[in-house]
């Protein structure tokens, strides 16, 4: 039996705040492995981790990076200096990136503009992501499929056709896609999530890996969005989701990843095959607790033993009911005393 193996994504975006360091310690607590507390095993952590790189000439217009900012989770007097702050640069990026290598990590970059396409100048991303605000900024589409770097795209803000446009642009370069199912709310109300656009996307766009990014508040849907057949798992993180910044307070904090990874890891575990079988470790519990043939009388020996003379009682290591064919007609060697197994040592 195979396991599956969910591809989980630690979305930093901009919860380092900035900080080299921040975004350091977000990737060691994401790669960390998961203690099976029940089991004793060890499951995997988490499998890449993401950041998101602006390039501010090509994010707003003039007049909305001047607009005043002034809020608690603002870090500038304007929107500019806000943003500004945030951006760690190329530099920045590769250092973070060679972390995320060391603890094992695939890294995955959202690359906002085609100026940011300067930092493959320093290394190459496993995968790039489109955020689901520039799924129809299809020149971007087309820059980052030149790349022919694997690209994931979310459709938090795309209904089909904006989906079948940006497929169409970004196969003309290469076809390793994934389309994660997103709702651009944040946090996402309940109603809007729509698991089921996943069984959609997995009907009607077998070509590509489905999967599902998270905005909603806690760890069920994550997991939910797994059983119904989502092989990438997309989760905001950070250190403490009282930290400022406006995404924190939506993202998993140290327990919450400890929670997800764990559920994720034994739901991969527990998917299974598409069929129906007796798993061997149900031995010991079957042959203790199901029913076998057994003696509802005492059988003398040479009787020949009825369907009257029998019943079902545990153990279930004798004969069951459909095999009372070889003991029904057939003669008692021994004398079996009342609520016994009738064994097949015990006929003749």
């Amino acid at each position: 039996m195979q396991n599956n193996n969910t591809y989980l994504i630690g979305e930093i975006g901009q919860n380092h705040n900035g900080s080299v360091e921040i975004a350091k310690l977000i990737i060691d607590l994401i790669s960390r492995p998961i203690h099976d507390e029940v089991f004793g095993g060890i499951l995997k952590g988490m499998d890449a981790v993401k950041l998101t790189k602006r390039d501010l000439n090509q994010e707003l217009s003039q007049s909305q990076m001047a607009r005043l900012y002034d809020n608690d989770n603002s870090f500038g007097t304007t929107y500019g200096e806000h943003r500004e702050y945030l951006e760690l640069n190329d530099e920045e990026h590769f250092e973070v990136y060679k972390h995320a290598k060391s603890k094992g990590l695939e890294f995955v970059e959202t690359l906002c503009a085609t100026g940011c396409l300067s930092m493959l100048k320093l290394f190459t991303p496993d995968k790039l992501k489109v955020a689901s605000r520039d799924l129809t900024n299809l020149p971007l589409l087309a820059a980052l499929a030149e790349t022919k770097i694997p690209i994931i795209v979310s459709t938090g803000m795309a209904g089909k056709k904006e989906l079948d446009d940006a497929i169409e642009v970004i196969t003309k370069h290469h076809s390793d896609l994934s389309i994660l199912h997103c709702v651009s709310q944040y946090p996402t109300h309940p109603k809007n999530v729509n698991l089921k656009t996943i069984s959609y996307l997995l009907k009607n766009y077998s070509d590509y890996t489905i999967g599902y990014s998270d905005h909603t508040i806690g760890i069920s849907m994550p997991v939910a969005a797994v059983a119904c057949g989502a092989e990438i798992i997309e989760k905001h993180i950070t250190l403490d989701r009282r930290m400022k910044g406006t995404d924190q307070a939506g993202s998993l904090g140290p327990d919450g990843v400890h929670r997800m990874v764990r559920d994720i890891r034994i739901l991969d575990e527990s998917m299974g095959e598409e069929k129906i079988f007796i798993v061997e470790d149900t031995t010991a519990a079957k042959n203790k607790l199901e029913r076998s043939i057994a003696s509802k009388r005492n059988i003398k020996a040479g009787e020949i033993i009825t369907e009257d003379d029998i019943h079902m009682l545990s153990p279930g290591d004798g004969l069951k009911w459909a095999e009372r064919s070889n003991i029904i007609g057939k003669k008692a060697i021994n004398d079996i005393p009342q609520n016994e197994i009738i064994y097949n040592a015990l006929i003749g």
